[in-house]
């Protein structure tokens, strides 16, 4: 017997950005592996009675291995049960989905993909900017700032990050940033090019802090904080 597992975006956190049909399927679902940016009031909305299991990754904290993750989402859906996998933004940024749809896959599970409001595109609306600029940024690039040692990725495309008419956003970079910055200046992207950290986005505790890359480069190498964050940088971030 095989149930049905629904990959849902949650959104950023705030519940009140969950789309109806993330809503409903959480209402359905017999269990729920939810991610840590993807618990408290959202799950106010899961079924009484299901099975709420916290499966999150965090940098710096201890976390469930990912094979662990996508065996436990097999071995409940194979019990004929209807499954949510809730992950925070949209799944298929930088959200591991692709591991676990193989997972699923392999097993003979049917499945849907629900696609959540990206963290970045929160990120942007919170700071009252657009990502894209007519004239000065037709351009958006998403980046993960780590590997998976945590270091800044080696095969990184460096020369297209230094480009002063994109928008760039970087996921989960707080500890790579001091480093990147350093890279991106030596390849001519200005010092005083505007930059966001974007904290926490649509929770309680969201904090945005504009500055310079230069700014936050110095600010990040002394302070990471464990706020979830957002960085981006480029035409878009100062706000004219």
């Amino acid at each position: 017997m095989s149930g049905f597992v629904s990959f849902v975006g949650s959104g950023p956190g705030d519940p009140e950005l969950l789309t109806l049909k993330a809503v409903d399927r959480l209402k359905r679902a017999d269990a729920v592996l939810f991610d840590d940016l993807s618990s408290g009031l959202i799950l106010s909305h899961a079924r009484s009675g299901a099975d709420l299991i916290g499966v999150g990754k965090r940098a710096g904290r201890p976390s469930p291995k990912q094979n662990h993750v996508s065996r436990l989402l097999v071995e409940y859906a194979q019990t004929g049960q209807r499954i949510v996998r809730l992950k925070s933004g949209d799944s298929g940024l930088f959200g591991r989905l692709e591991e676990e749809l193989v997972a699923v896959r392999e097993a003979g599970i049917a499945y849907e993909i629900i696609p959540g409001v990206p963290s970045a595109i929160a990120a942007a609306a919170a700071a009252g900017i657009p990502l894209t600029r007519r004239l000065t940024s037709r351009r958006v690039q998403f980046v993960t700032g780590h590997d998976a040692s945590g270091l800044l990725p080696d095969d990184i495309d460096l020369n297209a990050l230094a480009d002063p008419t994109a928008s760039t956003v970087i996921f989960m970079g707080k500890r790579t940033f001091p480093k990147l910055a350093a890279e991106l200046i030596a390849r001519g992207l200005p010092p005083t090019t505007p930059a966001i950290l974007a904290e926490a986005v649509s929770t309680p505790e969201q904090a945005l802090y504009r500055m310079t890359i230069a700014e936050l480069a110095d600010r990040l190498s002394a302070e990471i904080g464990t706020a979830p964050a957002l960085i981006l940088y480029g035409p878009l971030a100062d706000g004219d």
